[in-house]
């Protein structure tokens, strides 16, 4: 470092750090989605006029961002991870702030896509700079407070939403406008008062696919199809099916929020006791019960609980991160997540799509066997996660020899 950056550096207050900078990133991104995906299937339903058939377009579209995640490292030669994640939020925001002004199918479609674009390059960047610039022996626990952060400011952002539909009966448009705004606000403050971080390990700028990280893709791959029954048919579920309200709606994701805040911290201290596999295997088996449930639930009340208790499974995430970061090299860590998050989306392009079409309009049941289905294959892949993942020991069946690349 010369004496120019240690100038640069004794002059940054002791909240300007990578771990600070971290936590404001992540809160900033889901006080707008949540705004967004709280009122989205009632102002689908109640203002565009879908049925399953266009919320599951929907969700195909919104997701091809996310199948192209892998294009970020290309963008990563033309500007520092740093400023494109900054970029990213504040293109989310944007997406977000005009989506009540196009009450359409095809004008839902636009800005659910420009919200997606930066959504998912930002989550992208967002974790790939998560696991350079945290130590693996901090990651798990940031990583958890991250989630908390994500969590606390959902809650605010759900209180908000409450009170502005249920109080004040505010509408859509404005609502869209304040969730969105916020978060422009918030990658603005970030441009401005952090320094440019640097991380552990130059990145690689190419695409990478590496043989020995053949588990992560499985899972990784297996994640994105499971994430798709809770974010597009669960709520969707509890809408038509149910009846629930906005503001219900709203109410069920504070309740999510709350209690994720609450564990996410103390999951990564798990995590870092008993290790990516069992936390992994308690996940898939809960997660069997949860999707089996939904397949057969009469009542609002017992779908109510099963929503909040699959969310909370989300938290787990953070053991596939972990897992990532103890067998990867260091210099992969940008391309791998690009590529993963793009392996995380090919069935997330699908499954909302084909799905909507054809399973949900024979029956709402089949949607979430065929999820139960996907969290018993899940389950049989964590089970060849070793218990001291590492460079050279990434599996337990399947290894790949002389893959380890030299550091």
């Amino acid at each position: 470092m010369n004496a120019e950056n240690k100038t640069q550096q004794a002059k940054l207050k002791s909240w300007q750090n990578p771990e600070m900078c971290l936590l404001i990133m992540a809160g900033a991104a889901p006080f707008s989605f949540a705004i967004w995906l709280a009122l989205l299937n009632n102002f689908a339903i109640e203002v565009a006029s879908f049925t399953g058939r266009e919320i599951g377009i929907l969700q195909s579209l919104r997701e091809v961002p996310g199948f192209l995640a892998f294009t970020a490292v290309f963008l990563l030669l033309v500007m520092r991870e740093q400023v494109f994640a900054v970029l990213s939020l504040a293109l989310l925001g944007l997406g977000i702030t005009i989506t009540g002004f196009f009450p359409t199918e095809y004008g839902l479609y636009f800005t659910t896509v420009l919200m997606s674009v930066g959504f998912h390059y930002f989550e992208t960047v967002q974790m790939s700079l998560s696991l350079q610039w945290l130590s693996k022996e901090r990651a798990p626990r940031m990583m958890g407070m991250q989630l908390s952060a994500k969590s606390v400011a959902s809650i605010v952002a759900y209180i908000l939403l409450w009170v502005a539909l249920d109080q004040l009966s505010v509408s859509y448009t404005w609502l869209y406008v304040f969730g969105g705004g916020v978060t422009i606000v918030a990658a603005l403050f970030i441009w401005l008062a952090f320094p440019r971080i640097e991380g552990h390990s130059p990145q690689h700028k190419t695409m990478i696919l590496r043989k020995r990280y053949w588990l992560y893709y499985a899972l990784t791959f297996m994640g994105g199809a499971r994430r798709q029954i809770f974010v597009v048919f669960a709520g969707f579920l509890l809408v038509e099916k149910f009846g629930f309200s906005a503001s219900m709606i709203a109410g069920l994701y504070l309740a999510n929020h709350l209690i994720t805040s609450i564990l996410s911290p103390t999951l990564g201290s798990i995590i870092s006791r008993f290790g990516e596999r069992n936390v992994l295997i308690f996940e898939y088996v809960g997660l069997i019960g949860v999707f089996a449930g939904y397949a057969f639930v009469d009542n609002g009340t017992t779908a109510s609980v099963l929503y909040v208790v699959d969310h909370v499974f989300f938290a787990f995430a953070i053991a596939h991160k972990s897992y990532l970061q103890k067998i990867a090299d260091g210099r992969d860590i940008a391309a791998t997540s690009s590529v993963s998050f793009s392996i995380n989306h090919i069935a997330a392009v699908i499954i909302p799509w084909a799905f909507g079409a054809f399973l949900w309009l024979k029956s709402p049941s089949y949607v979430f066997i065929a999820g139960a289905i996907m969290a018993f294959i899940s389950l049989i892949l964590s089970l060849n996660v070793p218990r001291l993942p590492k460079p050279g020991n990434e599996v337990v069946v399947g290894k790949v020899p002389h893959a380890v690349p030299a550091e």
